[in-house]
């Protein structure tokens, strides 16, 4: 399904690490063998984003074959100070196209005046074709990856004829308090199953397909579009610059 404000692109990069961010502090990771639902909407806030839209991630379709390579990496020590060995399992020479669409924000009706589909929309396809606004992560930092406008479904992908591969319980991704429930933070997840190479995600709030968990309590502290406007930074800050 096409949805209104819908861009597609493909990223790719020569390495990724998708975890679970519950459990990744410390210790060694490994990666889940498709991208999460977050990690992928990341990429999306790192190509654009603005507080009056949230993205949705509708699909993805995983191109090349999945291989992992291990990697030395000294973590820090979160308690003790100073650096720790452990091994690190990446995807390695990764590749998708992704399909996303995004809707307003309904937890900012300060920002009402900025719901113009067109102007987001537009913006969006030009900061795609410019490879994104800030740097592209697949995963996390060390993984930088790069993306530029595809059709998704273009091209031979190695999993096309593959049939269904299910992955099990797998993260999905944060209701944060500001996209959420005011003042509550959660974590998703979900049983992620891949046929022919693509992986549908079920919306955020379907109850048949997401299982929720609750984290902690977090009070969110957007920034004052009255204040802004004070001070006369309002129209650049809702128009993101073309």
């Amino acid at each position: 399904m096409l949805y209104q404000n819908s861009v597609t692109f493909k990223v790719w990069g020569r390495y990724a690490l998708f975890t679970d961010p519950l459990t990744r502090i410390g210790g060694e990771k490994y990666s889940y063998q498709v991208p999460t639902y977050e990690a992928l909407k990341g990429i999306l806030s790192s190509v654009y984003w603005k507080p009056t839209i949230v993205w949705f991630i509708d699909k993805v379709r995983v191109m090349k074959p999945i291989r992992t390579q291990p990697r030395g990496a000294k973590p820090i020590k979160y308690q003790s100070g100073g650096n720790d060995l452990s091994i690190y399992t990446y995807l390695a020479d990764v590749e998708y196209q992704v399909q996303a669409h995004f809707d307003w924000n309904y937890n900012r009706p300060d920002l009402e005046h900025d719901r113009n589909d067109h102007k987001h929309y537009w913006i969006a396809r030009r900061m795609l074709e410019r490879g994104g606004r800030r740097d592209v992560f697949l995963g996390t930092r060390e993984c930088q990856g790069y993306v530029e406008p595809c059709e998704f479904g273009e091209g031979k992908g190695f999993y096309d004829n593959y049939g269904e591969m299910a992955f099990g319980l797998m993260f999905h991704g944060f209701d944060y308090p500001d996209e959420g429930k005011p003042g509550e933070f959660w974590a998703r997840f979900w049983r992620a199953k891949m046929i022919d190479g693509v992986l549908e995600f079920p919306k955020p709030d379907d109850p048949k397909e997401i299982v929720r968990k609750f984290v902690r309590s977090m009070k969110a502290n957007p920034p004052d579009s009255m204040g802004l406007a004070e001070e006369g930074l309002l129209e650049g800050y809702a128009e993101g610059g073309a």
